[in-house]
């Protein structure tokens, strides 16, 4: 693995977590840097089988030459769909890491970062249509203020909107500089990366339609594991992370857990543990670890 590509957060915890059968059958739905399934690999025996998910072009290129390994170059959202496809109806463990990768802030053309200037584009599957261009562009004045207000959770969403939507009828937006001028009044000196932040995290989840695509993908966790089989998550803001306890918790993102028919709470997974955060050492090494939380589970 290229350590420059990605520096796996929470590497041992998060792989401990799946409580690691020899012969057993694990899925990294974020592949990347290929840190987490090098690990996963190490821990299991000669019949293992790891599957790995990665929707990412580029990260084909940290592909493992491993008789037990296959890549598979699609978005997690189709897990069920992929493991089918190969013959595999149920797994041992499952890891996810969705923190955007250290590869995709560093290459200033892809425009996750808020350090280099770059055309608007966040798309983490570059073959997909809606880029950031268009968020920014063509969505309506009500739509970019819930997703800034939704994904970034900034109280002044509808201004910013209202800006936006004035700032473009000039002239496009077709840049990260063009946006951060076009925000400038939003932008204190003193808060100015933290803002920013908050609406790059915005635009990228609805480019990537992250907050689905972690729905789509925990409601295919319970049938796709194993009695006992474990899930490890790590989430890197409160959004992903209240889907993901949650789900843990109820077995669903909204309204009662189920019931049996006397009355008990009947969910799938239960947790395991509790929550697990990384330690001052590992944070003071890579900065981007410091918002992480884990969580595991366990199928009943």
């Amino acid at each position: 693995m290229n350590s420059a590509y990605h520096n796996p957060v929470l590497l041992q915890e998060s792989v401990d977590g799946l409580n690691i059968k020899k012969d057993g059958v694990y899925v990294d739905v974020t592949f990347g840097g290929g840190g987490h399934s090098r690990e996963i690999l190490k821990r299991l025996g000669e019949s293992g089988k790891l599957f790995a998910f990665d929707q990412d072009e580029d990260a084909l290129q940290n592909a493992i030459d491993d008789d037990r390994f296959q890549l598979i170059n699609q978005n997690f959202r189709y897990l069920k769909q992929y493991l089918k496809f190969y013959g595999i109806r149920k797994v041992d463990g499952i890891l996810a890491d969705f923190g955007v990768s250290s590869h995709q802030f560093d290459e200033a053309e892809r425009g996750f970062s808020i350090r280099f200037n770059a055309d608007l584009d966040m798309r983490m599957d570059r073959s997909n249509a809606l880029s950031a261009f268009e968020v920014v562009n063509a969505y309506s004045q009500e739509d970019l203020a819930t997703v800034l207000f939704q994904y970034g959770e900034l109280r002044n969403a509808n201004a910013m909107a209202k800006t936006i939507v004035s700032a473009r009828e000039q002239k496009p937006i077709k840049t990260t500089d063009d946006l951060k001028t076009v925000l400038g009044k939003f932008l204190p000196k003193m808060k100015e990366n933290k803002i920013l932040a908050q609406i790059y995290q915005a635009i990228r989840i609805e480019v990537n339609q992250e907050m689905e695509v972690l729905k789509e993908f925990l409601m295919q966790v319970p049938e796709m594991l194993n009695p006992g089989g474990r899930l490890s998550m790590i989430s890197y803001h409160s959004l992903e992370d209240r889907l993901v306890k949650r789900f843990i918790r109820d077995g669903r993102f909204e309204g009662e857990p189920e019931k049996d028919f006397y009355g008990n709470i009947s969910v799938p997974l239960k947790k395991v543990g509790g929550l697990i955060t990384p330690s001052t050492e590992e944070i003071a090494q890579n900065n981007r670890a410091r918002s992480a939380k884990l969580r595991i589970a366990e199928k009943i």
